[in-house]
């Protein structure tokens, strides 16, 4: 009989049980589908004691992570503790130099330490897999690793937060505030400890700076990362979206350039009818575009405990077979080091302000964007008053430090009251 694949699991929050229940309950199908069973051998967390609503009969226990990924008994390390650095990155390297091989679902560690550890892991000849740090239980890396392994990516895009998603979705249904829907989303359980980490894209950008790593053949760069988060975008953004045929969302972009690496997480207007935006409530999503395939859509739950378990027995599937991947498609030793683009490709912007209804303010604004080299497309007042009146522009295609400079411009007009809001229109 083929020996097992032995597995020793750090982390049993919902993620961990998940793998664990469906190791326990489809024991015979897993055999089938690899040829070899897959047992788990050793587990830890930080309570031996909480109610995981699954058995660990028959598991050895360690208190320390380490410990764990040091064991004889283990030939795989599954990390699914999280956080940057801490037990999850000593554990992983622990692993690493023990001989194992590891799968983690932890975007973050892998954002801002993933060349270090593939560069360990494959000169030990390891490999590292970590389908759940992006998009739950879409198969967006093995899409880019294996399926489009032939093709020339022209741009990775994508709504890969489903927190953000749901906060902005509920704003529209229910024409609710931000503050009220991020008190709702923080009630329900949807957010991170620190929520920053969520509506700031902070979360979605570790994702991306993954994906546009084995996308692009380069080192994972998170720094270079162009983020901007959901808090500034107001109900009157998003109806005023909606009746001009669009949606707003965290959209996720990278390409490759004349410029460099562009890689920006940001709310942007996208059309209403498109894929992205019908994308409701907390699915993701993510669009490849691959110079052989065109565009592909891959859309599915980015969370909980059955779609990110099923990604992370995608890797074990994948290791229990005899499957060797380098950890970003290609070997790390020779990923270049990514120029990060200055600027981001010319777009359209939606820009929304508050003008002292006062005569002549329309042209001080208009003024203010032609100095930038910004043409106006159209122009709306959404509704006045006797003192204030919001106006919305939509410019043509511009540079960003175009509207940075007009952006800056603006209060020294004298006209405008409050800041000036601008929205990234996406072709998608």
């Amino acid at each position: 009989m083929t020996d097992p694949l032995r597995l020793g699991i750090a982390g049993l929050g919902t993620v961990g049980t998940g793998v664990v229940k469906i190791i326990r309950q489809k024991a015979n199908l897993l055999a089938a589908r690899t040829g070899r069973p897959i047992e788990i051998t050793a587990v830890s967390a930080r309570s031996r004691d909480k109610d995981r609503d699954v058995s660990l009969s028959g598991y050895a226990w360690e208190d320390d992570p380490v410990a764990l990924a040091t064991r004889d008994d283990i030939d795989v390390f599954v990390e699914l503790m999280g956080g940057a650095d801490g037990p999850a990155k000593a554990a992983t390297e622990a692993a690493l130099a023990a001989g194992k091989d590891v799968i983690t679902a932890n975007k973050a560690m892998l954002a801002i330490h993933g060349q270090a550890l593939a560069e360990l892991a494959e000169d030990k000849g390891h490999v590292i897999r970590f389908e759940a740090a992006v998009a739950g239980g879409i198969p967006v890396v093995k899409a880019l690793t294996e399926g489009l392994a032939g093709n020339d990516v022209t741009r990775v895009m994508g709504v890969m937060n489903g927190t953000c998603n749901y906060i902005l979705t509920r704003m529209e249904d229910s024409g609710l505030p931000y503050e009220e829907v991020f008190a709702e989303a923080d009630a329900l359980g949807y957010l991170e400890a620190d929520p920053t980490l969520d509506v700031g894209g902070i979360d979605a950008g570790h994702k991306l700076s993954l994906l546009a790593a084995i996308a692009y053949g380069t080192k994972v760069d998170f720094d270079g990362v162009d983020l901007e988060g959901i808090q500034r975008i107001s109900v009157e953004d998003i109806e005023t979206a909606a009746s001009m045929g669009f949606r707003i969302k965290l959209l996720g972009v990278a390409q490759m350039t004349g410029r460099g690496l562009e890689q920006r997480m940001s709310p942007c207007l996208v059309p209403a009818d498109s894929p992205l935006g019908q994308l409701q409530g907390g699915t993701n999503m993510v669009v490849l575009e691959g110079d052989a395939v065109g565009q592909i859509v891959l859309r599915g739950a980015g969370a909980g405990e059955g779609p990110t378990a099923s990604a992370v027995m995608s890797d074990v599937i994948e290791i229990a077979r005899g499957t060797r991947l380098t950890t970003f498609g290609q070997p790390a030793a020779g990923l270049e080091t990514a120029v990060p683009a200055k600027s981001s490709t010319p777009a359209q912007y939606y820009i929304r302000m508050v003008l002292a209804d006062k005569p002549g303010a329309m042209a001080k604004i208009a003024t203010v964007l032609g100095d930038a080299g910004i043409s106006i497309d159209r122009m709306r007042q959404t509704r006045h008053d006797d003192t204030a009146a919001p106006v919305v522009f939509v410019t043509h295609r511009t540079s960003r430090d175009n509207l940075d400079t007009a952006l800056a411009a603006f209060p020294g007009t004298g006209v405008l009251l409050g800041e000036a809001v601008a929205i990234r229109i996406e072709d998608v």
